[in-house]
């Protein structure tokens, strides 16, 4: 059964519960349509995701905040052809017509990630060619080795601060540290990392009162930085995007550093906590990782199926009258990429349980012209970040029961708000170095685990670039950002394995 969607200036059409009506709290606003916010949406989005699936099928109709209608996108395929399908949907929200009547006002809490701004991502034909080409080739750029030796380094000086504790918070304390960390010597403003800048990335997507504030925060602290750069260019994303031939004036610059920061930190956060979770909790993990056949890089393409780091885009709309899973879409109507719906639409994964190794058809990364072009850095920093926390830990445990951990949630996605674990304490080790188990101290009694990587020659990769990235941390000759030469998650092994297991680094770092 469907619900029509009536888009008119102002709220949806129709009955509004009366208060004290148990609909409010299920989260059913005007015109008996779901709200895609609040209490319902945030706690279990993916029951939300069944319902809205079982009443109106592939494309649902949703209500955002301040109860605006939209389209959800649930269907997989129905995704693809709206990603993939610019000449019906566009990513120019200057055509929603929500804006056009002034049902959105410009302080409303989505504003940070709807309002049109000289970038990419709201551009369509030859104006987003241009913009997305000088990214791409940008992203090109970037050495892939020096991006490894900065998360080693980072992850390296992340867990030195907790080390010695024999506790950490892998969500506040290193997932959602490491990638703003790595970015922003990418970029090239690492004197820019700080508390403040996290919790402004953080804070800017999420529909808060204070996003606009924080967008504010990230978007100064950018454009310091390409005006910092006309004069004084340096080996880095910020000098490509100023000198690329597609001549981006400074606010096309400081637009597209923002979107390159603030998606690849959001991201990456989220999938470095949600693979490190199902890591810790799930039983096909633990099971598949302790007999050593699954590699780090197979643990977070598992997680983009099962646990999304953005579980929905917003948007696309309409360029005109059309028609998508059976709904009549009108011109101006917002719709909202459903990834997490998506990549559990029963039309293509009948069963959440089987093993997805090796399928990447899931939209983690969205699809078509404006799918994410830094997915690839994402993927390097949460693999090399994984593995060298796992290489200086291997015996993290879950601190508290599974039923413990608790999600905030919002349009773009959900993260966890804690991931507690314990470890044996170990001695700081020198951030330029490999990372390694070192010597428990005490030592554990219990279990010790050890890397079953299998070791190859280092893939011969482009020479690193001069300059400041290049240079920022030294490597030994040979180490390679090549999937092959990334680590396993450690696995249960006898008394030797410290023994082992520092012998085999050894000879991978040194390329032996």
């Amino acid at each position: 059964m469907t619900t029509p969607f009536h888009y008119e200036p102002g709220a949806a059409q129709g009955p509004v519960p009366p208060p004290g009506c148990p609909a409010h709290g299920l989260g059913i606003g005007p015109g008996g349509l779901r709200r895609f916010y609040g209490p319902e949406a945030e706690r279990d989005p993916h029951g939300l995701y069944d319902k809205l699936r079982a009443e109106h099928g592939t494309v649902a109709p949703v209500l955002l905040h301040g109860d605006v209608p939209a389209w959800l996108v649930l269907g997989h395929s129905e995704n693809l052809h709206m990603t993939r399908t610019p000449s019906q949907f566009s990513r120019d929200s200057r055509r929603w017509r929500a804006l056009q009547d002034g049902s959105v006002a410009p302080d409303h809490p989505l504003a940070p990630i709807f309002t049109w701004q000289p970038m990419c991502v709201f551009a369509d034909g030859a104006t987003h060619e241009r913009l997305r080409g000088a990214v791409t080739d940008s992203m090109g750029r970037i050495d892939t080795r020096g991006v490894r030796r900065h998360v080693n380094r980072y992850s390296n000086r992340l867990v030195n601060e907790f080390c010695q504790q024999g506790r950490v918070d892998l969500v506040s304390q290193f997932a959602e540290r490491l990638p703003m960390m790595v970015m922003c010597a990418i970029i090239g403003m690492p004197e820019e990392y700080n508390d403040r800048m996290v919790q402004a990335a953080r804070d800017m997507t999420r529909g808060t009162a204070t996003a606009v504030a924080s967008n504010a925060y990230v978007l100064d602290a950018l454009t310091r930085l390409v005006q910092r750069r006309r004069r004084e260019p340096a080996d880095d994303f910020a000098t490509w995007l100023v000198e690329h031939p597609a001549g981006l004036n400074d606010q096309e610059v400081s637009e597209h550093l923002r979107l390159i920061l603030i998606a690849s930190y959001e991201a990456t956060a989220n999938l470095i906590a949600n693979v490190l979770r199902m890591v810790l909790t799930d039983p096909r993990f633990r099971a598949r990782l302790s007999g050593g056949h699954m590699t780090v890089p197979e643990a977070v393409e598992q997680t983009l199926w099962d646990e999304p780091p953005f579980t929905a885009v917003f948007g696309r709309w309409a360029v005109g009258d059309t028609e998508l899973g059976g709904k009549q879409i009108k011109a101006g109507d917002a719709l909202i990429v459903g990834i997490a719906p998506a990549n559990t639409d029963p039309v293509v994964r009948p069963d959440l349980t089987a093993d997805m190794a090796g399928n990447r058809a899931h939209l983690a990364f969205s699809g078509g012209p404006h799918e994410c072009p830094g997915q690839d850095i994402g993927r390097a920093i949460a693999d090399v970040g994984v593995d060298a926390l796992l290489m200086r830990l291997p015996d993290l445990e879950l601190a508290v029961e599974e039923s413990e951990l608790s999600w905030i949630g919002n349009i773009m996605g959900r993260h966890l708000v804690e991931l507690p674990a314990d470890f044996a304490t170990r001695a700081p080790q020198d951030d330029k170095e490999p990372p390694s188990m070192g010597r428990p101290n005490p030592p554990r009694e219990d279990w010790e685990v050890q890397s079953t990587v299998r070791h190859t020659a280092p893939t011969p990769g482009r020479a690193p670039a001069t300059g400041a990235t290049a240079t920022a941390v030294e490597e030994p000759e040979g180490a390679s950002f090549a999937p092959a030469a990334v680590g396993r998650i450690p696995q249960q092994r006898g008394e030797s394995a410290p023994t082992r297991l520092w012998r085999a680094v050894s000879r991978w770092w040194s390329g032996g």
